[in-house]
């Protein structure tokens, strides 16, 4: 549930959108997958369904809103490949609403995933706060992945949304933010820190990706390291949501945490190696 976009490359527009790159991946790796967003009566949101399509990602409830344009992104790159984005406003992903036909998928779903980018916008931000009520609810795995864009976060919705999780995966460049909003010290270190996250708000798992040092998951049990696997990166656009792909088909596939976390670091560094965030 979320976002769903185009990102503008210096060399031209690139599908995107944390939770729209999240339900291809998901896909890829053999998950039967619903997008949950909104697109523009657009060129733009016409050719975002086919990408949906080419990935065999369900778009039933992907809702095409005439009066808001298909999402876009201005990204800019770094010498190191690391991307800054500059996200349009008030665009469809922010304007699809909750109705019986979302709620009825909702509640036969193996899992839910959501962002805080995603619930930008309040109508689709009551409706994802609907959709994991009812979750709960009915004991269904909700996966939060922390995606902090400027200026469309504050820490009462980091703090809300990890309320609604039983997974949390974060990245070691949002640790600080999310440190801070669950009033703790974002100088203790890191294991700490996702210990007291998980224990706080009785998660079931806290993950947090370090970039080329792979990837850490906090657990009741056990906490487990894994290091990253050699990549020649071009861009790190996509990666992350490909690892939150990775780690959810893995958890309802009942994979043990060490393979789920060492199955997700590899499918992440493949996305490294290639332009975009989603393959063509």
């Amino acid at each position: 549930m979320g976002d769903g976009l185009w990102d503008l490359f210096p060399d031209g527009p690139r599908f995107g959108g944390a939770a729209a790159n999240y339900a291809c991946h998901a896909s890829i790796l053999g998950a039967e997958v619903y997008m949950v967003s909104g697109v523009g009566e657009d060129e733009r949101g016409k050719n975002l369904l086919k990408v949906y399509d080419k990935h065999g990602v369900n778009t039933q409830l992907v809702r095409i809103l005439k009066d808001f344009p298909t999402g876009v992104v201005t990204v800019d790159l770094t010498e190191s490949g690391s991307p800054t984005f500059t996200i349009g406003e008030d665009s469809a992903w922010d304007h699809w609403q909750w109705d019986g036909e979302l709620e009825e998928i909702v509640g036969t779903a193996d899992a839910l995933y959501f962002g805080t980018l995603g619930q930008r916008g309040q109508s689709a931000k009551n409706a994802i706060r609907k959709a994991l009520a009812l979750a709960k609810g009915k004991d269904i795995p909700r996966i939060l992945d922390v995606n902090l864009r400027p200026p469309f976060y504050d820490h009462l919705l980091i703090r809300e949304s990890i309320a609604l999780c039983s997974v949390l995966k974060l990245s070691d460049e949002e640790l600080h933010e999310v440190a801070q909003a669950c009033e703790l010290s974002p100088v203790s270190p890191y294991g700490f820190i996702l210990q007291e996250i998980r224990n706080n708000y009785k998660l079931d798992l806290v993950v947090m990706t370090r970039g080329a040092e792979g990837a850490v998951l906090v657990s009741e049990q056990d906490v487990i390291y894994q290091s990253a696997f050699p990549s020649d990166v071009v861009d790190t656009v996509g990666a992350g949501d490909s690892f939150t792909a990775s780690m959810t088909v893995g958890l309802l596939d009942r994979r043990d945490y060490a393979q789920i976390l060492a199955d997700a670091c590899k499918v992440s560094g493949r996305v490294c190696s290639q332009a975009g965030a989603v393959p063509e």
